[in-house]
């Protein structure tokens, strides 16, 4: 079952997995895979390209900013035809369609697609979980017709995460969007066993909340999985809000507000432009422990409220007609197409409250891997320095002295007070937040 490609151009996905998943995973995302290729129309010179999506472990462009030259690599369908990889940057790679007539010979056969390495004049093929799609004969007229009105019927504002064993913390995250304008949620599933599933039945049935997950069990390929969404969604999505589930939106401008709104966070998109607007910057306010010793059992809002005094980092909402044909994203932003500017939102205007620091139990799970293909795990002696680990914290998950009392420069009750006043009840059995189980 394909899906719908875009208005003119000629992308073709596949998703490649390192040796090291087992034979059962292997099958599982072959079946899931096989077929879902997107194709149409190529804009560079008119030449038929698509794009390749390569998983592997050790990763063929595994060091951030240097790609490997599209001259060493090759996209080879079945045993034998190759094509030329005409850009590499990250795990994208854009190659040339196969001569039709060169895979005729293959016909009525599944097509399985590899990507080809030359390194020190010998060739490494990298194994492959997906299959090729030969192009389609052009829409019918009922066709295209029917594309274009799914196209009206897009949602403004999806959002998207990478999970991993966060079931306790989905339903505050997704009813708190839900409620201030996030339509559709796609999780990528990095191989959660903690009933995650059931937590998604439950969204779904109990808070009519739109949301898919999708296998996503490679280690450390959480770009790639954002670059997957950036083209899986597009059809379906015109901004996508790329946040973790320890993330969450939040204006100053809505404190006095009584009730939440769907418009809240449409607020934050553009309205009107010289320069389009293809992306969204939003900085991001590390929250500490605060003196919290157990995960809060009326959610992270209403237990963390104590942050460090400058911001950290930042999160993006995107267009993802904007986005760059490399699907290049680093650190929850995407490189945009030409034509295409950022804005940065004013403190004043929008913020993330990233509850970073958790209660130990919780933080101590962070040693498990990160999911970012650039960052090394903390159990490893490199990049001390790195922003994505933590000051006074070593390489091995051993609570430091005073845990419970770090990263508090500032009392930041803004989100507490606001969710407690939307979200908030009185019950037989005290208060209580709508997410809360009973």
């Amino acid at each position: 079952m394909a899906e719908p490609g875009s208005r003119n151009r000629d992308i073709m996905r596949t998703i490649c997995a390192g040796s090291n998943l087992v034979a059962e995973a292997m099958n599982l995302l072959a079946n899931y895979l096989a077929g879902r290729l997107v194709v149409g129309i190529g804009e560079e010179k008119n030449k038929a390209t698509y794009e390749i999506r390569l998983l592997a472990k050790s990763g063929v462009n595994n060091r951030q900013g240097v790609n490997r030259s599209p001259t060493e690599l090759g996209c080879v369908f079945g045993n034998g035809v190759v094509t030329d990889v005409i850009s590499s940057t990250q795990e994208v790679f854009r190659c040339r369609h196969p001569d039709e007539t060169a895979l005729s010979r293959l016909f009525g056969k599944n097509i399985k697609i590899s990507l080809q390495l030359v390194e020190k004049n010998k060739v490494v093929v990298v194994p492959s979980v997906a299959y090729y799609t030969p192009r389609r004969k052009p829409p019918t007229t009922a066709t295209a017709a029917a594309a274009a009105a799914a196209r009206k019927e897009k949602s403004l504002l999806c959002a998207c995460t990478m999970v991993h064993n966060v079931a306790k913390f989905l339903k505050e995250w997704a009813h708190y969007h839900s409620k201030l304008g996030v339509e559709k949620f796609f999780l990528y599933d990095n191989g959660s066993d903690d009933g995650l599933d059931q937590v998604v039945t439950e969204l779904r049935e109990s808070y009519n909340i739109t949301i898919s997950t999708l296998l996503w069990p490679w280690p450390k390929t959480q770009e790639a999985g954002f670059s997957h969404s950036a083209l899986h969604a597009r059809e379906s999505c015109s901004w996508m809000m790329y946040m973790d589930v320890d993330e969450f939106v939040f204006s100053p401008s809505w404190i006095n507000d009584s009730r939440s709104s769907v418009n809240m966070l449409r607020s934050l998109l553009p309205s009107s432009s010289t320069v389009p607007v293809g992306q969204v910057g939003i900085r991001c306010l590390e929250f500490g422990p605060s003196k919290q010793r157990s995960n809060p059992l009326q959610g992270v809002t209403q237990g963390y409220t104590c942050r460090r005094r400058l911001d950290q980092r930042h999160k993006s909402m995107v267009l993802l007609d904007a986005v760059d044909e490399s699907l290049m994203n680093v650190i929850h932003h995407f490189r945009l197409k030409e034509g295409y500017r950022m804005k940065w939102l004013r403190m004043e205007e929008g913020v993330v409250n990233h509850y970073k620091y958790q209660a130990w139990p919780e933080f101590k799970n962070k040693f498990r891997q990160r999911v970012s293909a650039y960052v090394a795990d903390w159990k490893k002696e490199a990049n001390p320095n790195s922003n994505d680990r933590t000051p006074g914290l070593g390489f091995l998950p051993v609570e430091p002295k005073d845990w419970d009392n770090k990263f508090c420069e500032l009392n930041d009750t803004r989100l507490q007070q606001v969710t407690q006043r939307w979200f908030g009840s009185k019950s037989r059995t005290g208060f209580k937040m709508a997410w809360q189980d009973e």
